[in-house]
């Protein structure tokens, strides 16, 4: 069985997968860590993919393969659909990362309202900025947090914030049960009283059709005014032209974005130019550790693959089913 960790992965990961199945000459572990490489790439049993991405052309040009392997949750960079056709599992590994976005999202708030950036920008050129933006800094402490989707990264950032003094408050078109909600602390309420309400507004949903700009510029407009955005979930959750004018205009304070409409983002971008929306490069679930809790879910799947029993954390079965009818 031929396996292919395709993209680019922490120092090391592609021996740690090698050494893992050393003793298991059945596996062959081939590394392809570029886009050329895996232009190539035409066969094989699974590929465990990170950073590049498998749209319908490339699902249907690779022969044999059996099961797409995310490095990750988001699963939106392999077209599905069409790997269910093919009768192809696409898989993830569901909270693995969960509390590295969470930790980036924590970082990321806390950047924004101290304007850490600001200050950085301004001593490196020479002024002591100490009360500069005083009367523009904010703390967590008292403000209310509201975490668009209860799903496992966004209540371990409602833990998190709830340590610097910050009270939660959540929406998800599937909510969560009560005992849980007092558990977590945690009050559940509708989307536009929380876009309305919230000092702090983070997303944590996927990027689908129903999702897309589900913050513009009309949501925007019923926010507090000097309300801190946060997306670390996907590009296009937020309309970006929207964020910056709402920056520039003052309504917003500020913005922390780890994943931009267009990725990379284009030196000269608008959304680079104001110091008060920080900008990362994707990489809140990407961490040089990430791979201890990772690794042992993708190499279980692999090893299932190839003894031929069910997968975990498949995400298409109902396009491989429908496959599987038409076939």
């Amino acid at each position: 069985m031929k396996v292919a960790i395709v993209g680019t992965y922490p120092a090391g990961t592609f021996e740690k997968f090698k050494n893992y199945f050393s003793e298991k000459p059945e596996i062959e572990v081939v590394e392809v860590d570029t886009q050329e490489k895996f232009d190539a790439l035409t066969e094989a049993d699974a590929i465990v993919l990170r950073i590049l991405k498998m749209p319908k052309e490339v699902v249907a040009r690779i022969k044999g393969l059996k099961m797409i392997m995310r490095w990750g949750a988001g699963f939106d960079s392999v077209d599905i659909e069409e790997a269910g056709k093919y009768g192809i599992y696409v898989c993830n590994t569901p909270g693995a990362n969960a509390y590295a976005v969470a930790e980036l999202t924590v970082a990321l708030m806390l950047a924004v309202g101290r304007k850490l950036i600001c200050h950085d920008r301004k001593v490196h050129q020479g002024e002591w900025s100490k009360n500069t933006f005083l009367n523009q800094t904010r703390t967590l402490n008292n403000k209310v947090v509201g975490i668009i989707g209860g799903g496992n990264i966004g209540r371990q950032v409602a833990s998190r914030v709830q340590a610097f003094g910050s009270t939660v408050q959540y929406y998800d078109p599937f909510r969560l049960p009560e005992e849980m909600e007092e558990k977590l602390h945690m009050k559940y309420v509708g989307l536009e009283e929380l876009i309305r309400t919230s000092d702090v507004i983070t997303l944590h949903v996927p990027l689908m059709d129903s999702t897309r700009h589900m913050i513009g510029e009309k949501e925007i407009e019923k926010m507090k005014d000097g309300a801190i955005l946060i997306n670390v979930a996907r590009g296009g959750l937020m309309d970006d032209e929207a964020v910056v004018n709402a920056v520039n205009s003052g309504k917003l304070s500020g913005a922390g974005i780890d994943c931009v409409e267009e990725e990379p983002a284009k030196p000269g971008s608008l959304i680079l130019e104001n110091p008060n929306i920080i900008v990362t490069p994707h990489v809140g679930g990407g961490s040089a550790d990430i791979s201890d809790v990772m690794f042992p879910m993708i190499t279980e799947n692999i090893e299932l693959l190839e003894e031929e029993k069910a997968l975990k954390y498949v995400v298409n079965k109902q396009y491989i089913l429908r496959g599987k009818e038409s076939a």
